[in-house]
């Protein structure tokens, strides 16, 4: 069964619908949004592949992960001709959720999903660059949970959106070669 049609991916909102109603961490949400920049690298690596792309995000407004990670998604998808983006909330879209969950058991947000022109679904990621996972699933949740969200918060700032960047569009690549998943609840790019 497929979870994802055209339908229901274009019943999802935009990023500037997305930013234009009311959020959780409203002016967070637009801060980061202003200061995103898409080296050209990115932008000219995935406008040189074949065919149009769709990517679907799963997320929440009030994850902190999704603040950080959403508004480059949402640039790099702007920055190019051959690709969009729309959100779906995660809490009603479980069942999407569900074929995509963080090692197989936790919802974890936000869900990249890389969808080609019949929208078929081709990979995903998330919910976080996999450095940062690792850390968090390594080290980060032996601290307190105020320590590990503010090392977190460090790790997004310095890195300013690059590893996302760049796994992102290591995923679009990827997937423009092989084609097709055989199934929506395939492995992510990332752990």
């Amino acid at each position: 069964m497929t979870l994802i049609t055209r339908t229901r991916y274009y019943d999802g909102e935009t990023f500037s619908n997305f930013l234009a109603r009311p959020t959780v961490n409203h002016e967070l949400w637009l801060a980061l949004a202003q200061r995103v920049m898409i080296p050209i690298e990115y932008s000219a690596r995935v406008e040189a592949l074949h065919g149009h792309w769709h990517l679907l995000v799963l997320s929440e407004d009030w994850c902190g992960d999704a603040v950080n990670i959403v508004p480059i998604v949402a640039k790099l998808a702007d920055s190019v001709s051959n690709m969009d983006m729309r959100i779906l909330a995660r809490d009603q879209n479980l069942d999407i959720m569900d074929a995509h969950l963080t090692n197989g058991r936790s919802r974890s947000i936000p869900i990249v999903i890389l969808l080609n022109d019949k929208f078929q679904e081709c990979g995903w990621w998330g919910p976080r660059p996999r450095a940062l996972q690792q850390w968090v699933v390594d080290s980060g949740m032996q601290l307190p949970k105020d320590v590990r969200y503010k090392e977190i918060r460090t790790f997004y700032a310095r890195d300013r959106g690059v590893t996302t960047m760049r796994e992102i569009t290591d995923m679009l690549e990827e997937c423009c070669v092989k084609g097709p998943s055989i199934s929506s609840a395939t492995a992510p790019a990332s752990p």
